[in-house]
């Protein structure tokens, strides 16, 4: 065996597959450029080290099970005036995870909640921080499963290798008292220790229907703002488009 082909299988055999696929080329680039052993081996590490990272943050964004192709670039913030381009762009660097903060966004049906909350998560994913999108429907119906098998308490220490765990449509459907029982549980798990993004449809007030007492109600509420940014997305996209296409229409009859 030549002795290129086996150093190719001994950093195969260490996961160095940027170093095993360019060592050779990089090394006939040295030899052109007369670039010296120590520049031709911080080449290739700093290569390995991009394609690693690249990697990773290809795997928390698939992990994430984020909505497809919503991200903040194609999010119109101008038609969120109650969003300060600012303040949006300090929530999308993370920083808040490492104080496990939460994000609450309030706002009315179409107002783009779920693709604003989304497109944050993919800001954190490429800050290489470990997020979770789920429908609240969805996330209480794995609760209730691992605690029908009881394995409530494993599940959610899987949910706490999340550093943001996103809840889309929060209260969008009555939930039952043991649904609500074990929303509540996790809610309080991650108070302090995890950061929790919600979005949901009502105001604080309404929030009664959904924990169906007081004090739970009451209980819930505090967890979540007491370290908390809360948002409020005041238009709704779908209403604003449905009136631009109406008002298109009605101009195009006009000139026929």
């Amino acid at each position: 065996m030549k002795d290129t082909e086996h150093l190719e299988l001994l950093l195969r055999s260490m996961f160095l597959t940027s170093f095993a696929r360019n060592f050779q080329d990089f090394a006939l680039r040295a030899e052109k450029q007369k670039i010296g052993h120590i520049a031709y081996l911080h080449d290739l590490a700093r290569t390995e080290s991009q394609e690693r990272q690249s990697k990773r943050i290809e795997r928390l964004v698939r992990k994430a099970r984020l909505l497809p192709g919503k991200s903040l670039e194609n999010f119109e913030l101008s038609r969120q005036p109650s969003l300060p381009a600012g303040r949006v762009k300090e929530l999308a660097t993370g920083e808040f995870l490492e104080r496990c903060e939460n994000i609450l966004i309030f706002g009315v049906p179409g107002a783009g909640k779920s693709h604003f909350s989304s497109a944050l998560g993919r800001q954190w994913c490429l800050h290489g921080r470990r997020v979770l999108f789920m429908t609240a429907a969805m996330l209480v119906q794995d609760l209730l499963i691992a605690k029908r098998d009881l394995r409530l308490q494993e599940f959610i220490k899987q949910l706490d290798r999340y550093e943001a765990l996103i809840i889309d449509d929060f209260s969008y459907i009555p939930f039952n008292r043991d649904e609500t029982d074990v929303l509540f549980i996790l809610l309080a798990e991650r108070y302090e220790t995890r950061s929790v993004i919600l979005t949901s449809n009502l105001v604080f007030s309404e929030w009664e229907s959904i924990f169906k007492d007081a004090m739970t109600t009451r209980a819930a509420i505090d967890r979540l703002v007491h370290h908390a940014t809360i948002l409020e997305l005041k238009d709704s996209y779908r209403e604003q488009e449905a009136k631009r296409r109406k008002k298109a229409d009605d101009t195009s009859k006009e000139h026929k």
